[in-house]
């Protein structure tokens, strides 16, 4: 998948912003002096330089894979000041969400019911570690802080004789005010893919 043309416009929009509302909206720290954001991502912080748009790992890691770049940028340019309402929809229910369905299923839903289906304590466990909380809801259930105004709610059922394991991934109402859909496609592969590496 290409993703160059997707990164060179999401620099295009993130220049064209102003710094400090940018900030505001994504409830993210701005430090003018340096000229660069500091933006919590699943764990680590990532150093975004304005008005360019390089992203690097704050802690002088590896390189940040093209997908985490696109994201930021989006989340720095799109965030609104709307807050977190701490109601649950499903992809189905963002913008255009229903014509991403099938793939949403693909990498996001199964891969969730096929890592962690049959041992959901350690999904618990591995959304711990990324400052994640169990919520009451389904079997099993935890809410990961994916970035400051993005939470991102995993749900397993744990089947039986009849029915095999079987699971949901769930975002906050606010939602759609932050990011586009097609993110919202890719976030939760992202999240899973740090969980199986944390454990």
């Amino acid at each position: 998948m290409n993703l160059e043309p997707a990164h060179q416009q999401a620099k295009e929009e993130f220049a064209l912003r102003e710094p400090e509302s940018m900030a505001y909206n994504a409830a993210v720290i701005y430090r003018p002096e340096r000229g660069e954001f500091i933006v919590p991502f699943l764990g680590l912080h990532y150093l975004v330089k304005y008005p360019d748009g390089e992203v690097t790992d704050a802690a002088g890691g590896a390189e940040v894979p093209r997908e985490i770049q696109i994201t930021l940028l989006h989340y720095l340019a799109k965030a609104s000041p709307a807050r977190v309402e701490g109601r649950f929809i499903s992809f189905q229910e963002l913008p255009g969400g229903f014509i991403y369905a099938g793939p949403f299923h693909n990498r996001a839903v199964r891969p969730l019911v096929g890592i962690f289906g049959s041992k959901p304590e350690l999904l618990v466990q591995a959304a711990e570690m990324l400052g994640g909380r169990r919520v009451e809801i389904g079997d099993v259930a935890v809410t990961v802080p994916v970035l400051p105004k993005i939470p991102v709610t995993f749900v397993l059922w744990l089947g039986d004789e009849e029915f095999p394991p079987s699971g949901n991934v769930l975002f906050d109402s606010s939602a759609p005010r932050h990011l586009p859909t097609e993110d919202y496609a890719l976030l939760p592969g992202l999240v899973l893919g740090k969980m199986k590496k944390l454990l």
